[in-house]
């Protein structure tokens, strides 16, 4: 992969000095933070006090010089933008935000397998329902989905029967 080191139980058997390496940078790491950390932590926690009006310029500040920095495009700077604001809107309507940063991270991962299941399937979509497992985790996906839209009516459905018995 990356360096050409491929990641897994064999890293430690192939690569052993990056494997060591590696764990030997985090506990020089923690040491740092510890060093660190411990003489800084009344400076870290009157942070805390800094009114967010002044924290949101800095921040949106370095997201923008962050962003510009990792691809030199102008696009990525309004899509920034107007994820920014698609994520204000989701927060004011009451839309929670973690559903759809968790679909961006995994949507990748999702592609990627979906393309190889349809290439191993020629693609044939019922490979998706091909294993008992497979059936378990459709059915919970369209639970997840259903049950939100279900429950306010069956809430009505309880209230009104607990009603009419009394």
């Amino acid at each position: 992969m990356m360096y050409s080191i491929t990641p897994g139980p064999l890293l430690f058997t192939q690569r052993p000095e990056i494997a060591w390496g590696l764990i030997a940078s985090m506990y020089i790491g923690n040491v740092m933070l510890l060093v660190l950390n411990l003489p800084l932590v009344g400076l870290f926690a009157r942070l805390l006090l800094v009114p967010s009006w002044v924290l949101f310029p800095g921040i949106l500040g370095l997201s923008f010089a962050g962003v510009y920095a990792a691809t030199n495009s102008a696009f990525e700077l309004i899509l920034t933008v107007l994820l920014g604001l698609l994520a204000y809107v989701m927060r004011k309507v009451g839309i929670p935000l973690i559903p759809l940063l968790i679909a961006f991270v995994l949507a990748r991962l999702f592609e990627d397998n979906l393309r190889r299941a349809m290439s191993l399937s020629d693609g044939d979509p019922t490979i998706l329902l091909s294993s008992p497992f497979a059936i378990c985790l459709w059915l919970m996906a369209l639970a997840a989905v259903a049950l939100p839209l279900i429950a306010p009516r069956l809430r009505r459905r309880v209230a009104h029967m607990a009603d009419t018995e009394n």
